[in-house]
């Protein structure tokens, strides 16, 4: 018969296995559900769940919210069924995720309606290092604390939901439990042709904007392209979308996805490595 610790440090050890290592030890095999922080994530996070029992035939189930993985284990090595107290616990634990989240999202939402009318609009190219360095105009884009250039996001509702902010060595971060997923900022306005351009970063979607003068979206990163495009194809059903990617290997494979999601086309940039701020700088050098 298996001691306490042998339990807990065998189901330690299998989720390890799996690729998710909590780091505060030992798991308690008490059969609550334990949420901790796992290796790899950022510190003070707690991705990781698990629900451990030690009585009768001990069992337990663990996941990593980051990565999606997840497992069940009998520590006799059968695979049994979770117990109906199990599901409950995991049922509730996700229905409290879901409340955290939105108020995460909430929280970072009045931050940038606070910060974005108290930041500055920046008027030249010459008022921020990065726009210099990536031969961008602002496009209306504002300084807060004279130093972050600060991109407003917007959700499917035109809400002004999370900020992005580039620092002029071009360091970007977001607010703190801001949505990214699905949302988007924007450069200029639909004009008579109906063409939508989605582009990964803002910058890239800004030498866009300024080569084209078609509307311009910019979906944050090459995971976003395929939700942001689907957004645009719910509000816009007719228009012609193109998905302007990187050139490196999860820019295509994002782009293509994007574009046949929406039936809509994609371009790269001929050079490999490339975004289109590279390769529309290298065409007026």
């Amino acid at each position: 018969m298996m001691s306490l610790s042998e339990i807990e440090n065998a189901f330690f050890n299998h989720c390890a296995d799996a690729g998710v290592i909590f780091t505060k030890r030992p798991l308690v095999a008490d059969g609550v559900l334990h949420r901790g922080h796992v290796d790899g994530d950022k510190r003070g996070t707690k991705n990781g769940a698990y629900i451990l029992h030690a009585d009768g035939n001990p069992s337990g189930w663990f996941q990593h919210f980051n990565t999606g993985i997840s497992g069940k284990r009998t520590l006799s090595g059968k695979r049994e069924p979770m117990t109906a107290a199990m599901r409950q616990q995991i049922d509730i634990d996700r229905q409290q995720r879901k409340i955290d989240q939105q108020q995460r999202h909430n929280d970072a939402a009045d931050k940038a309606r606070f910060m974005w009318p108290n930041s500055k609009t920046v008027t030249d190219q010459s008022q921020h290092t990065y726009l210099l360095n990536k031969n961008i105009q602002p496009h209306g884009e504002r300084l807060y604390r004279d130093d972050a250039l600060v991109i407003p996001i917007y959700d499917e509702n035109k809400s002004l939901v999370n900020l992005q902010m580039i620092q002029p060595d071009g360091t970007k971060r977001f607010l703190s439990g801001g949505r990214k997923k699905g949302c988007f900022a924007v450069i200029g306005k639909m004009g008579v042709d109906g063409i939508i351009q989605v582009s990964e970063g803002w910058a890239t979607g800004a030498s866009l904007y300024e080569s084209t003068g078609h509307f311009t979206v910019v979906a944050l990163d090459a995971g976003n392209l395929e939700h942001v495009a689907r957004v645009f194809r719910r509000l816009y059903p007719v228009s012609p979308i193109v998905i302007c990617g990187d050139n490196d290997e999860t820019g295509i494979k994002a782009a293509r996805a994007a574009a046949v999601a929406v039936g809509g086309k994609y371009l790269l940039p001929a050079i490999a490595g490339h975004d289109w701020n590279d390769s529309l700088n290298r065409a007026v050098a």
